[in-house]
């Protein structure tokens, strides 16, 4: 059985700036995103991997071309829901806890306090991290911190995992444990992951590779449901 097909782009452009200071991120990639897919996106630093990211993420648009949802429905579906995006960075707000940051998501899309306190206390479990619950940000190594973010951004159950260099600012130990932390949590949620990543250690983690240069989609490791 063919799997479902959760984020298409089709024919897609992305250009910052315009004239002779225009800067083409993305060139013409027509590629899917399907259930199940365990895949890292690879590439040098500029090579266009975090803009394909954040368009297929639904958080930029394409200067030309279509990105599409066909498992989901239109961007304004995205989140909080089906889509979840994890960042380089933590991002979590200072003057909340780490439980507080976890369950944050789910109060923003309508949940009962209640209900927000037991979804967030249920992803830290999964990740092994109950026992930094009650502990502030700036308490949190950078690993932690990466790994809770990781849990706020699971917390609601979504059918796409999105990360963008996640391990990035971490040591290869904490990289390691987060990468394990995405995957475990994607097989539990039976989402799809996509990371991007300039780490062979982290991309061999994963059963597909793309590799991009210059903003095209170039050579790959595994199937390939993509054309450019």
């Amino acid at each position: 059985m063919t799997a479902a097909v959760l984020a298409r782009c089709l024919n897609v452009t992305r250009t910052f700036g315009t004239g002779l200071g225009s800067v083409v991120a993305v060139h013409d990639i027509t590629c899917e995103i399907s259930a199940g897919l365990r895949l890292a996106i690879t590439g040098p630093s500029g090579s266009g991997k975090s803009t394909l990211l954040h368009l297929i993420a639904g958080l930029d648009e394409p200067t030309t071309g279509t990105v599409s949802w066909p498992a989901f429905g239109d961007r304004a579906s995205l989140r909080p829901g089906p889509v979840a995006v994890v960042f380089q960075g933590p991002s979590l707000l200072p003057p909340l806890d780490v439980a507080e940051n976890v369950a944050l998501p789910l109060l923003l899309a309508g949940a009962r306090e209640d209900e927000a306190r037991s979804g967030a206390a249920a992803a830290l479990e999964r990740l092994a991290l109950a026992a930094l619950a009650p502990k502030l940000p700036e308490e949190l190594s950078g690993g932690q911190a990466q790994r809770v973010a990781v849990a706020r951004a699971l917390v609601g159950s979504p059918r796409l995992i999105l990360a963008d260099e996640p391990t990035g600012q971490l040591d290869h130990a904490s990289a390691s444990e987060v990468v394990d932390a995405l995957l475990e949590t994607a097989g539990h949620l039976g989402a799809a992951l996509v990371v991007t990543t300039h780490d062979p250690a982290v991309a061999a983690k994963l059963d597909v590779v793309w590799v991009m240069a210059d903003g095209a989609l170039v050579n790959h490791r595994g199937s390939l449901s993509c054309s450019v």
